[in-house]
Order: structure tokens, then C-alpha cells, then sequence
């Protein structure tokens, strides 16, 4: 039996929208999008878009699943058996899907927890996002991250760690450009891992067919990062002129994960939280607010990513990225796209997910109203309707 998403008003993703359009789903995949739900077989569900807003399912370029949204996550993975990480990571797996994020892109994990979940996902034993995934973080010795990455010095130690993330089943690769906020005695904008370094890594995930994200901060690491060959800067704090033309000129995508930061700045009363954890924050986000109007407006391709499962930025809470975006220079229009196709460009999954086109994946989420008169809708807590993925219905309070 099919599926018929009928009447109402469609967000393509491309900057498209379709009003009283009909979207018709036959077991995994959109058939046919039109106007008219005329010749539909009797026994087809049909589903009234009504009042709200039938999107391609979301899409989050950038979270950490084994993260568990603490003051210090770092901390907590150290802390607790690998057990207790996991049963944690199924909760925020499960919250993730039921929030219309369909798809994430998970930038580093612990103990291959993140390899088998995604095997779970997929065999349909728990509910999940479509998982893309990393493995371990690739950092140097006592570098950002180190306490749950793959510490690697030199192009060759590079090159091995590379191999072994690819060998248990890495998507991708990420690569520790700079230093970071939530690792004690790293400081966010110093280099880590050297041009030379980068590049044998960045070569290593494309001969092997894979994208190579770095954390960078810092604009000495961003720019020897996207001399190296990057595919995406995370974060991007710092992102000069000469970073900005480069990246736009070669088609370099920025995952900015506004949220990480605002999430620390607003939270910072509570007495958990570490005092240097707060101070770094404060320090680097005005320049990241800065850096992230300056690419927008240089016409920087922009995807979503949340870094969801840092401090107090809850899996499950995802979307709340767009609204910020939004109060960064992004119209409501650009920021949903940021979610959408230009998400699925930033995972290389733009023929098959990130828009309501024909023969595409069947990812689709209606959502309450409309986010394109009032962004805000997507902070409400009953703002997701209905969830489709691969389609199937996973979430549905019509």
C-alpha cells in the first residue's frame, strides 16, 4: 500500500515551494509529486498536509551520538562503562528521529559505539537517523580530543590511523585541525595537526572514495586545512577573507554549529560546568558570529551541523540550529536549505536525500505550521507532525 501526502504546501529544499501539491510514496521511495490525488489506487493512505509543511526529512551535518549533552562530555565518557555510554546513545538516537532528523553525519565516536548503532538503525532493531560515521577523531599526541581520538604525528601516522577508521567502516574522516573548547589545556585557535599531516589524510579518505571534515578554529588550521584538500570546515571561528574567497572559490563547505557555543554561553550559571570550558567559549563567539555572516554574505555553501551531545545541546533538539542561523544573516528560506540540499551536498548525498523530488528516498517530515513566517516554530516542542523515513512512518500524531 502506498503512501499520499495530499494538499498543502511542500518545501522542495532547493528553494522551491509547492502549494496544494500531492506527494505520493510507494514503499521506499516519492513516485510522483503533483497537483492532483486524482487516479490514486482506493487502498492508498492518504495523509492531509493541512495547516502544515511537508519538508524532505532534515538533516544534521555534525553531532557526536555517544555524547551525552553533559557539562563536560569528555569527562563523562571517561567516567562510564561502555554499556552505560551505549544504552545512552540508543536514547539519543531514538530522540534524534523522533525530532525529523532523519539523517546525521556523526563526527567521532568511542569504542565503535556510533558503527553499531548505525548497524542497528539499519537492521530495524532500534529507530534512528540514517547514520554516516567517522569512527575515531584523528588528532595528535595530547591534542583536541585526544582522550577519545586516534592519536596520530607525522604523515605515515596519519596515513595508519586514516586506514584503520576506514577498515571498521568509517563514512567519513575527521581531522584535528585545531585546538578545541571542551579539552582542558587546548587552546581553540592554536594549529594541531600540520599541512603535511592533513594533507596525507585528506588523501588517504579520497582514494578510498570518502570526504574528510576538520575541526578547525583557529584560521592558521583552516587554512592549511583547505590547502590540504578538505571537503568542510567545522566550526570555522576564525575565518579570514583569504579562507572565506578560498572556500567559495573551490566549493569548500561550512558546518558552523552555532549551537555548540550559544548552548555553554547560556548555560554557564550552572555550577558543573568548567570555569576554562566557559572562558574559551566566551572568547571565540563573537568572532564565530563574526566569521559566519562574513561567509555568508561571501556566498560560502552553508550546511547545518548542531555538534549535538556537547554541553547542554541536546540530541533531539537539533532543528534549534535553524533559528539560530536565522539570527546569524541567514533568511528563514537559506537556513532551512542549510538543513536540507545543502546538507545532503555537505554528506555527498544529493542525488538520493535533501529534497521532495521523484525516484529520491521517501525522507519526509511535516511540520506544524510554517516555519518560513515564523522560524521560531521550530524550537516548540510538538513542532514535528509526522516522520517518514526511507518510507516508513515513524513518528505519527495526526
Amino acid at each position: 500500500m502506498g503512501t499520499a501526502f495530499v494538499d498543502g504546501r511542500v518545501f522542495v529544499g532547493n528553494g522551491k515551494i509547492l502549494e496544494h501539491a500531492n506527494v505520493v510514496v510507494e514503499n521506499d521511495k516519492i513516485v510522483s509529486i503533483s497537483n492532483t490525488d486524482a487516479g490514486l489506487p482506493e487502498n492508498t493512505q492518504r495523509i492531509p498536509i493541512g495547516n502544515s509543511v511537508l519538508f524532505p526529512g532534515f538533516i544534521d551535518c555534525h553531532v557526536h551520538t555517544v555524547f551525552d549533552s553533559s557539562s563536560d562530555p569528555f569527562s563523562a565518557l571517561a567516567n562510564e562503562s561502555a554499556y552505560i555510554t551505549t544504552i545512552k546513545s540508543v536514547r539519543n538516537v531514538e530522540k534524534t528521529i523522533r525530532a525529523g532528523i532523519t539523517t546525521v553525519r556523526d563526527m567521532g565516536g568511542k569504542d565503535n559505539i556510533e558503527l553499531a548503532l548505525k548497524q542497528a538503525i539499519n537492521s530495524g532493531l532500534i529507530k534512528g537517523p540514517r547514520m554516516l560515521v567517522a569512527g575515531r577523531i584523528i588528532c595528535m599526541t595530547g591534542g583536541h580530543g585526544w582522550t577519545i581520538g586516534r592519536e596520530a604525528d607525522g604523515p605515515d601516522g596519519i596515513i595508519r590511523a586514516v586506514r584503520e577508521q576506514l577498515k571498521v567502516g568509517a563514512d567519513h574522516i575527521k581531522l584535528m585541525a585545531t585546538g578545541g573548547v571542551l579539552t582542558a589545556g587546548v587552546e581553540p585557535g592554536n594549529p594541531q595537526l600540520g599541512y603535511e599531516e592533513m594533507k596525507a589524510g585528506v588523501k588517504e579518505a579520497h582514494k578510498a572514495g570518502k570526504m574528510a571534515a576538520a575541526h578547525a578554529m583557529g584560521s592558521q588550521g583552516i587554512m592549511k586545512s583547505l590547502h590540504a584538500g578538505i571537503d568542510s570546515i567545522e566550526h570555522g571561528v576564525c575565518l579570514t577573507e583569504e579562507a572565506i574567497c578560498f572556500m567559495k572559490e573551490n566549493s569548500v563547505f561550512l558546518v558552523p554549529t552555532i549551537a555548540a557555543g550559544y548552548h555553554i554561553g547560556e548555560m554557564e550559571i550552572k555550577d558543573d560546568i568548567p570555569a576554562w570550558m566557559i572562558e574559551k567559549t566566551k572568547r571565540i563567539v563573537t568572532l564565530h558570529k563574526e566569521s559566519l555572516k562574513n561567509a555568508h554574505e561571501a556566498g560560502v555553501l552553508i550546511g547545518m551541523g548542531t555538534d549535538a551531545g556537547t554541553p547542554f545541546n541536546y540530541h533531539g533538539k537539533n532543528l534549534m540550529e535553524i533559528p539560530l542561523l536565522v539570527r546569524s544573516g541567514l533568511s528563514p528560506m537559506e537556513a532551512l536549505m542549510t538543513a536540507t540540499y545543502r546538507a545532503s551536498q555537505v554528506i555527498g548525498m544529493e542525488n538520493q536525500i535533501g529534497t521532495i523530488e521523484q525516484d529520491k528516498l521517501a525522507d519526509l517530515v511535516l511540520v506544524r505550521h510554517n516555519p518560513l513566517d515564523d522560524i521560531d516554530i521550530l524550537n516548540e516542542a510538538d513542532a514535528i507532525a509526522l516522520v517518514m523515513q526511507g518510507g516508513k512512518i515513524l513518528k505519527d500524531e495526526l
